[in-house]
């Protein structure tokens, strides 16, 4: 085919009408127009539209997992609004915004545009495949400065407002076998401007149409087809969407002998490198061949593979299954991690320990049972023994008690606050050990969030078990000091006592004995100083056996009862830990546990999604 320049497009050009006129934009529609009334017509008809009564078929809902991957998308792009800031999601909610555009129009035609570099002959192979010189050729550039869209059929209109082609550019094809050819009915073919035009706006007409056709036929040349700015702004970003995908090594005439199965094998060899799977041997992936706009030799076969493309009617669930793909590696960093993260059974254990460490409930346990001992060796112990205790307990200096209380083990000195903390940020590392980072974060933040006002809560516990180390709030003696933030200091002195464990059964009759064997000492003591004032008869083994009998049953009965409640006061003591420590979780699970795993099972959800969106792939990304 010759190339037709400026000067002869404009004069006679009479291909592309019956009647030998060529329609070319606003010209002649006018020319129409006048003919129109002077035949009567109201409404003349221009080649810029569609018939009056055009068959337009809405898009057919696609079968396979296409609907059920743009619904994962859909629902994942939700759940993550509030965890992924808005440039992380906008390609991901332009992907669904491009795919529901798209779906809203026919399905019966198949847009496929026609892009290249300046001097590949794009525009060439254009006229070539229409039949007729639509698009300018020559040899000023940039020629192409506007998309130019042929379609074979009626009902395209939708799809050209979308790609923003203005009516005046929109052509039929010249009436003759392209035209006529059944394989091409529902074809829209677009020509572009030079992707590497000098003019901005021509490359970003390029950018925004190829962002919403179909299918793309990508024209080189001998001279440019390895050129950098085509593989990687092009061919490479868009490695996904090779079953939509044409690359068409054009201007073979020009190569000598072999030189032409040279270089389209050299090709191959760039597009492999660029991540583009070849369709040959039967695989899907792009289509690859060689030929001569200019001559004519290897269109028809291009035209016949456009055929049997366009007939499958797939191309635009192909693509917007690419653009799923494409929008989902760009997420895969947000949503995949290393590794299983969650939080395991082991890992709130330890949290509970700790929290029942900064509480203080082994220590609370302890108390409990010393307080039952206490009791016990009060109710059961001698009087003697009674009143020395009380003695030594008036709590004055030098005394053993006070001198226990003042020391604290050095592994004590960490405040419960520290300890507190220490528990959070433990198990947030562990529940977020895994995670993606947004996902990692926004763990973190709920565990840090929940245990805003954690220590003074499990404070208040500690007071109410009247646990070692509680103080009240506000409380400021000495034996009650906390670390002045209403957190008490681990092991400091106890401010006031646990409420009394309840006695045994037993405990009166170890009373009674006691009491037997007081009255026993007391009443032979008086026998034996009756008998040395001479009140009573002299006999001193009698009184002697019964004071000795008191004296020694005493701490017989004492040690006896001491043995009993050594059981019931271990048990007591760990059922105080266990009711401390039980609180004490229960309150660091509601606030930091369960916040927590509020956040996993969200990142479950749309990991559930990601997972649904991908595991479809067409492409095998």
């Amino acid at each position: 085919m010759t190339a037709v320049t400026d000067e002869d497009h404009g004069k006679g050009d009479t291909s592309g009408k019956p009647d030998g006129r060529w329609d070319d934009g606003l010209i002649a529609r006018r020319a129409a127009a006048a003919e129109a009334r002077e035949a009567g017509e109201t409404e003349p008809r221009t080649p810029a539209e569609d018939d009056p009564d055009p068959q337009v078929e809405a898009y057919a809902p696609a079968e396979g997992p296409l609907p059920t991957r743009l619904d994962a998308l859909r629902e994942l792009v939700g759940l993550s609004r509030a965890r992924l800031d808005r440039d992380t999601l906008a390609e991901a909610g332009r992907v669904l915004d491009e795919a529901a555009a798209r779906q809203r129009l026919s399905s019966r035609h198949t847009v496929i545009a026609v892009a290249g570099a300046t001097g590949s002959g794009k525009s060439t192979l254009f006229n070539a495949l229409a039949g007729a010189p639509i698009s300018d050729t020559g040899l000023r550039r940039p020629t192409t400065s506007q998309p130019i869209a042929c379609s074979w059929t009626d009902g395209a209109a939708g799809l050209l407002d979308r790609l923003a082609v203005p009516g005046r550019l929109r052509r039929r094809p010249h009436p003759g076998p392209a035209a006529l050819d059944e394989t091409l009915q529902g074809l829209v073919l677009v020509d572009l401007p030079d992707h590497d035009s000098a003019a901005t706006e021509h490359r970003a007409q390029v950018d925004r149409v190829l962002a919403l056709v179909d299918a793309v036929i990508w024209v080189v040349d001998p001279e440019k087809y390895a050129d950098a700015a085509l593989h990687e702004r092009y061919l490479r970003p868009l490695a996904g969407h090779a079953e939509v995908t044409f690359v068409v090594l054009n201007q073979t005439d020009r190569l000598p002998g072999e030189a032409a199965d040279l270089v389209l094998d050299d090709l191959r060899r760039l597009l492999d490198e660029d991540g583009i799977a070849l369709g040959e041997h039967g695989e899907p992936g792009a289509t690859v061949m060689s030929l001569s706009a200019l001559t004519g030799d290897g269109v028809p076969e291009l035209r016949e593979m456009i055929g049997r493309f366009v007939q499958d009617r797939t191309a635009a669930t192909r693509r917007l299954s690419a653009d799923v793909d494409a929008a989902a590696a760009r997420l895969r960093g947000v949503y995949v991690g290393e590794g299983r993260p969650g939080l395991g059974e082991r890992a709130r254990d330890e949290f509970t320990d700790r929290l029942a460490e900064a509480v203080g409930a082994a220590a609370a346990g302890q108390a409990a049972e010393r307080e039952w001992r206490r009791n016990a060796s009060r109710a059961c112990g001698t009087p003697w023994l009674r009143l020395w205790r009380w003695y030594e307990n008036r709590g004055l200096p030098g005394s053993l008690d006070r001198l226990g209380q003042a020391l604290t083990p050095p592994e004590e000195e960490l405040t419960a606050r520290q300890r507190v903390e220490q528990a959070v940020r433990i198990v947030a590392d562990d529940a977020a050990d895994g995670l993606p980072g947004p996902w990692a974060q926004a763990v973190r933040e709920a565990a840090f969030t929940g245990a805003q006002g954690l220590p003074e809560a499990l404070d208040e516990l500690a007071v109410k078990a009247g646990a070692p180390g509680s103080s009240k709030r506000g409380g400021g003696s000495e034996e009650g000091r906390s670390t002045g933030t209403g957190v008490p200091v681990v092991g400091a002195p106890v401010s006031g006592r646990p409420a009394k464990p309840p006695r045994p059964k037993w405990w009166p009759a170890a009373v009674l004995a006691q009491v037997s064997m007081t009255l026993l000492q007391i009443f032979g003591g008086l026998w034996l100083v009756g008998q040395i004032i001479g009140v009573l008869e002299p006999g001193l083994v009698i009184p002697a056996l019964i004071m000795l009998a008191g004296v020694v049953g005493g701490p017989l009965v004492e040690w006896a009862c001491a043995a009993a409640i050594r059981g019931p006061a271990r048990r007591y003591g760990q059922d105080a830990e266990r009711r401390l420590r039980e609180a004490a979780a229960g309150c660091g699970r509601a606030r930091v546990l369960d916040p927590v795993a509020a956040e996993l099972v969200r990142y479950r959800e749309v990991r559930e999604r990601y997972v649904t969106v991908t595991e479809f792939s067409t492409t095998g990304r």
